[in-house]
């Protein structure tokens, strides 16, 4: 746990928004507008509470995955590098007015993440859908 770093203290939900990503390029959100954090958000044909309970299922078979919070509407898990141990934290909100899982994954520790949380959430979405 060397490269952990604390815990964000902005994260959650906010008047239907995620937090919004930092300057550094180690972010991505479907609530961004700009280019360099901006990334789709999931989808779904299941009933909504069946799609975060596959999204849940997704995480849990990630390695080094860890659910920190959860509720009807949202998850929040910690994803962990194999080689550092930097942290990422990721969340999921359904938004069920967009009929969509808004997602937020950010590096916690430095600057550049090699595309490494653009990459999950792409990894996840071939896999809930």
């Amino acid at each position: 746990m060397v490269f952990a770093g604390k815990r964000p203290n902005n994260l959650g939900i906010s008047n239907g928004k995620l937090a919004p990503c930092p300057n550094s390029p180690n972010c991505v959100s479907s609530q961004s507008t700009d280019e360099t954090h901006k990334i789709a958000p999931l989808t779904f044909t299941s009933t909504p509470e069946e799609a975060i309970a596959n999204l849940k299922e997704i995480i849990q078979s990630l390695p080094r995955t860890k659910i920190i919070s959860e509720s009807q509407d949202y998850l929040y898990a910690e994803f962990k590098s194999a080689l550092l141990g930097f942290v990422d934290d990721v969340e999921f909100y359904l938004d069920r007015n967009a009929n969509v899982i808004q997602v937020r994954s950010a590096s916690r520790l430095g600057q550049s993440d090699l595309g490494v949380n653009r990459q999950r959430i792409e990894t996840i979405r071939g896999k809930l859908n």
